[in-house]
């Protein structure tokens, strides 16, 4: 990765601003994976359009909560990152989120790299020879990609991983919306479960409750929230007068997410309910996508899966490293933090800061491709319970921002939160609470009882 970041000139014009535009591109992409994917299918294809407002709050909690989250990045006193900001709370208290970062870098991956697998040997199908067993060629291809993938990542040019990115949300947006498009919304059924906050009776292998707090889990977010700042940085936003920009960036991510998400809401909701079919796995959709809209629509669905599982494979081992490495030079510093003659969170190519990310980036990974083996749960079952287990962390996540950037001494008065933000935080820890409650129960629900 590049030796320092640059800071690059601030945009005053809107075609500088469109061209400036990326990090939110990138940690929207990072997020969708198959957590938005799966979710937003089975909820659409158990319950129609009637929970589209747990979809809404989830969103609606992403954006502000990470919005906090870069301002303090931006805007502090000190010139530290976020993670410099919670050991100012204690000491413990970034090495609590890098163990987090790690279990969620593994467990996240579970869902996406045997994805990765299962999706390219669906499209591929009959040109793969037989080797006796079925999951042979899942396992190979996700060792196939992740590969790729640490190549391509150790290179570390965030420009480049940009790129890719766009490319990746071109496919994805001819897939999905195309897709949905075929399928045929229903406008007026889709407000009406935006507005009416339903919890319907269980339908299929899900209760509502658990789809709710998966999809705050991956809509709404956890962990992954924090590696947006290491995404502007990377890109070279550095200081408050970046705000504005970074405002309109995230923005612009939450709107692709809010179409994508709609987009397979759309297909679960037209296609999958209507014929009372259980989502257990991506083939029963991908089938029934074959089986209604032709051949073509089967291989077009996978493709838009495999672009969001593979970008949320290279952003989640991208951000962890980075944060990582941060997480090395905050610990590094003795009592009271200084301002650091580095960029917060700079990764430099001449210390430990680069071996951290490499060896985290790794594991995120390569370590998953245990879940590949026989045995292990299934592709749909380990992306709700994962998703679901992200919200567990949520109060103290939410907690520690709202803190750090509610007091002068931390952020400085003039950025530090207005009333409206602190409300707004406090419901988010509030809602936190609850959905944290709500999952814990639920998993062990789904683990012991079997649903």
């Amino acid at each position: 990765m590049s030796r320092e970041p640059t800071t690059i000139p601030v945009p005053t014009t809107f075609w500088q601003y469109l061209r400036s535009l990326g990090p939110g591109i990138v940690v929207a992409l990072t997020w969708l994976g198959a957590g938005d994917l799966v979710d937003t299918a089975v909820a659409g294809g158990s319950y129609g359009y009637a929970l589209m407002w747990a979809m809404a709050i989830a969103l609606f909690v992403r954006f502000v909560f990470v919005s906090i989250i870069a301002k303090y990045q931006l805007c502090n006193q000190h010139g530290e990152t976020v993670l410099a900001g919670l050991k100012r709370i204690h000491f413990a208290m970034p090495v609590l989120v890098g163990g987090i970062a790690l279990f969620f870098g593994h467990f996240y991956g579970s869902f996406l790299v045997k994805g990765l697998g299962e999706t390219t040997s669906k499209l591929l199908g009959s040109a793969l020879p037989d080797l006796g067993a079925e999951w042979i060629w899942p396992l190979v291809w996700s060792a196939v990609w992740v590969t790729v993938a640490a190549v391509f990542i150790f290179r570390g040019q965030f420009r480049l991983v940009e790129l890719v990115f766009y490319v990746l949300l071109g496919l994805l947006s001819v897939s999905l919306i195309g897709v949905a498009l075929w399928c045929g919304p229903d406008p007026a059924a889709a407000l009406r479960g935006t507005l009416l906050f339903e919890l319907p009776e269980q339908t299929g292998s899900f209760g509502a409750l658990l789809i709710v707090t998966s999809l705050i889990g991956a809509v709404g977010g956890s962990i992954a929230n924090l590696l947006y700042p290491y995404f502007i940085q990377q890109k070279g936003w550095r200081g408050p007068q970046y705000r504005r920009l970074q405002l309109y960036d995230l923005a612009f991510g939450t709107l692709v997410l809010i179409v994508l998400d709609l987009a397979v809401w759309t297909v679960g909701a037209e296609l999958v309910r209507p014929r009372g079919i259980v989502i257990e796995n991506l083939d029963d959709l991908a089938g029934l996508l074959t089986e209604v809209l032709g051949h073509l629509g089967g291989t077009i669905f996978f493709l838009g899966v495999f672009a969001a599982l593979y970008s949320s494979v290279i952003g989640n081992a991208t951000g962890y490293g980075y944060l990582w490495a941060d997480l090395v030079q905050v610990c590094r510093r003795r009592g009271e933090q200084q301002r650091s003659t580095e960029p917060a969170g700079a990764v430099n190519a001449t210390d430990t800061g680069l071996l951290t990310y490499r060896l985290v980036a790794c594991w995120c990974l390569f370590s998953p491709l245990v879940w590949c083996l026989p045995g292990m749960p299934g592709f749909i079952t380990l992306t709700i319970i994962a998703n679901a287990a992200g919200v567990i962390v949520l109060p103290l996540l939410s907690a520690g921002v709202w803190y750090i950037t509610a007091r002068s001494s931390f952020i400085g008065r003039e950025y530090r939160n207005r009333i409206w933000e602190n409300v707004v935080m406090g419901a988010l820890f509030l809602l936190a609470i609850w959905g944290a409650y709500q999952s814990l129960r639920e998993i062990l629900k789904v683990v012991f009882l079997g649903g």
